[in-house]
């Protein structure tokens, strides 16, 4: 696969200019850059979803499979086991071949030669599917993606967030794709998953690119960096993985700030002569002349002078509770909960918490970790027990499919509180870098990396002293979770937090864990 000249602005925003990247087949490529710099928009331009100004993606024919950042299957009615399958169109494709052999029966010697030529193009794309393989090649993958048999004659729609994920995956790579687009693949994804995943993409016959801010999964996959410079507008594959990346990209760095610095001194000598020229009297030929001369050579040194890379800001939050929680901030009794006509996801479940501990909910996905915190906040009823909350709790909920946003109303509208000015909201969402008239922008038209900020500025307006996360690191790059983990580490308020984030869970201090379906209480030290 190969770039060639791609140029491409939305208005007065400069995406790329004249980039050019090749891509050998087989490869498994991290796709990085900072936000903005147009990575999802590679993969749009790609599927051909985004037209380009000028330039071209040069492919050989390849099949394209594609996961998306944002996973929407809420309405699809199809059965699990039935929507994976469809991601290769062999009954389609069967029932084309069976119309074309119907027709060559009454057709003419001219018309039978181009219908027969046709079926042979539909036979070899059914045999590239493996389409007397294929039902047993999907069992077999059902069964080492660790999807339930349970789950195979559910409804789509019907399944969580973190099993969405899974089947949407599973769909993806039954595609028996040439070329793999993966936009934030690891999201929701638990960890026997993502191990199963890793090892599939590593080992994958096809090209696989990855946009990823989980630098654990692409180190394990990658063999090459594609890095988009938001600065340059340009491209640029580098060998290696990330870190490789990282050490080599600093070396250019620290080399051209080194030439820059060269060519400032340069230009700097230049124009003193220059400006001596211009200020020396008309009879001193020699020095005007050599003004000339080293005019012209300014004016290239001008040119040519490289482009300093932008210092991006970053996030900045501060968590603090407006006061103190009690002793015993939450205590579940005997709690019980199942969906309609489902098994119970939990029976008798029982948990104390502490003042300012730090609780983790693990398991599996489809196990009921993000149920249970739906629970919590009086979102799903349950079945039988007793949840019960500190009576100083003041509580603060981070959703995973952040639900606590209205998509109609504007970043402001979505903030407003009787606690806070305009202003005050202002100052606070330049923190999460939004700033002047983006506040105003609709939530429905953002990003999911700015659905994300504007959803964890919301929670942390409240100055809760009781913090319930799920999955509050998806969306978010390096740096920015590391800020976050940073901070909620040093939260004094009480914390619950879902997560398959290994880094982020040790960055912040968990204390102890809940084990689901067990429902057993661990240490997290064991």
């Amino acid at each position: 696969m190969k770039g060639k000249n791609l140029t491409l602005s939305f208005g007065n925003e400069k995406i790329y200019e004249n980039a050019n990247f090749d891509i050998k087949y087989s490869s498994k490529v991290g796709i990085v850059g900072v936000n903005g710099a147009g990575k999802t928009t590679l993969f749009n331009v790609i599927l051909k979803k985004q037209a380009l100004d000028t330039g071209e993606i040069i492919l050989n024919d390849e099949k394209i499979g594609y996961l998306p950042q944002v996973i929407d299957l809420d309405n699809l009615e199809m059965t699990v086991i039935d929507y994976i399958y469809s991601a290769r169109p062999i009954k389609k494709l069967k029932d084309e071949l069976n119309s074309i052999y119907m027709s060559i029966q009454n057709s003419h010697i001219e018309e039978e030669k181009r219908l027969l030529k046709k079926a042979a193009k539909i036979q070899s794309e059914l045999d590239t599917l493996n389409e007397y393989t294929a039902y047993d090649e999907l069992l077999e993958l059902l069964i080492e993606m660790g999807i339930d048999e349970d789950l195979w004659d559910r409804k789509v729609s019907t399944l969580s967030g973190g099993q969405k994920s899974k089947i949407a995956f599973a769909h993806l790579l039954f595609t028996n794709a040439d070329l793999l687009l993966l936009d934030e693949p690891t999201n929701h994804l638990d960890i026997e998953t993502k191990n199963y995943v890793t090892n599939f993409l590593k080992n994958y016959r096809g090209t696989v690119l990855i946009i990823s801010h989980d630098i654990d999964f692409l180190n394990e996959i990658i063999d090459k960096i594609l890095f988009i410079d938001k600065v340059t507008y340009k491209m640029k594959v580098y060998e290696g993985n990330y870190h490789e990346f990282k050490k080599t990209y600093a070396k250019e760095q620290a080399e051209k700030a080194s030439r820059i610095k060269e060519q400032e001194r340069a230009i700097k000598k230049l124009e003193e002569i220059v400006k001596r020229a211009n200020e020396a009297s008309r009879t001193n030929h020699n020095l005007k002349k050599l003004g000339a001369s080293r005019e012209k050579e300014l004016k290239k040194r001008l040119e040519t002078l490289e482009t300093r890379d932008k210092t991006y800001k970053k996030v900045s939050i501060k968590i603090e509770p407006n006061r103190p929680i009690g002793k015993v901030p939450l205590e579940v009794t005997g709690l019980s909960f199942s969906y309609p006509n489902s098994h119970l996801l939990y029976q008798n479940l029982s948990f104390t918490l502490s003042r300012n501990e730090k609780f983790l909910i693990v398991g599996e996905n489809g196990i009921g970790k993000s149920t249970l915190l739906k629970l919590l906040m009086g979102h799903l009823t349950p079945k039988s027990g007793n949840i019960v909350f500190n009576a100083k709790a003041d509580i603060a909920y981070y959703a995973q499919e952040l639900e606590i946003l209205d998509e109609e109303k504007t970043i402001l509208e979505n903030l407003a509180s009787e606690d806070y000015s305009q202003q005050e909201l202002r100052n606070i969402l330049g923190n999460f870098l939004f700033y002047s008239n983006e506040v105003n922008k609709l939530v429905k038209i953002l990003s999911p990396g700015e659905k994300a900020r504007v959803a964890l500025c919301k929670i942390l307006l409240k100055k809760a002293n009781l913090i319930i996360l799920d999955e509050p690191t998806n969306h978010f790059d390096p740096s920015t979770q590391n800020i976050i983990g940073e901070n909620f580490k040093n939260y004094e308020g009480t914390l619950i937090l879902v997560s398959h984030n290994p880094s982020f869970v040790k960055e912040i201090g968990i204390t102890r864990m809940l084990l689901l379906p067990e429902g057993k209480i661990l240490d997290y030290s064991e």
